[in-house]
């Protein structure tokens, strides 16, 4: 799975207001904690904001909070709201590929590969990454031996 640039600060954008909740940060505290370029995390927050996954409050004392508490708020919305479905396959959702011959099952492995992919992202809440304290399945897979490794 690749996850992207736009991903990856999306999340850690999320994480920041997740510890500092329910009080608000400005996206230049964001950008300067997480060090991410300022103007694209902007359009991150706007995706994040039209989700309804953040809010945004103008003003002097204005700035970003999440819409729910960090709890409720997993890794899968957040990747969802600013990149589209978590697993594609040509632009195509993995149930939505047919194949013929050798390569007709297919589709199962593509639908496995998302539904793997699920276990982690939408089982993780950004309270329990904050802390440190991820479902007992996500933690048994950091500790496979091979799960450090690039192959």
């Amino acid at each position: 799975m690749q996850i992207s640039a736009r991903g990856d600060y999306a999340v850690r954008a999320g994480l920041s207001l997740a510890a500092a909740y329910p009080s608000l940060m400005s996206a230049q505290a964001l950008a300067a904690e997480q060090d991410l370029p300022r103007k694209f995390l902007e359009a991150v927050l706007a995706d994040l904001r039209r989700a309804g996954i953040i809010r945004a409050q103008r003003g002097a004392e204005g700035g970003y909070t999440l819409a729910r508490t960090p709890r409720e708020v997993s890794v899968g919305m957040i990747l969802r709201a600013v990149d589209g479905p978590l697993a594609g396959v040509r632009g195509l959702r993995p149930e939505e590929t047919r194949y013929d011959g050798a390569a007709e099952n297919l589709p199962r492995l593509w639908v496995a590969v998302r539904a793997a992919v699920r276990d982690v992202v939408d089982e993780v809440s950004l309270a329990e990454l904050v802390s440190g304290r991820m479902p007992a399945h996500v933690r048994k897979l950091t500790t496979r031996p091979d799960a450090w490794q690039p192959r």
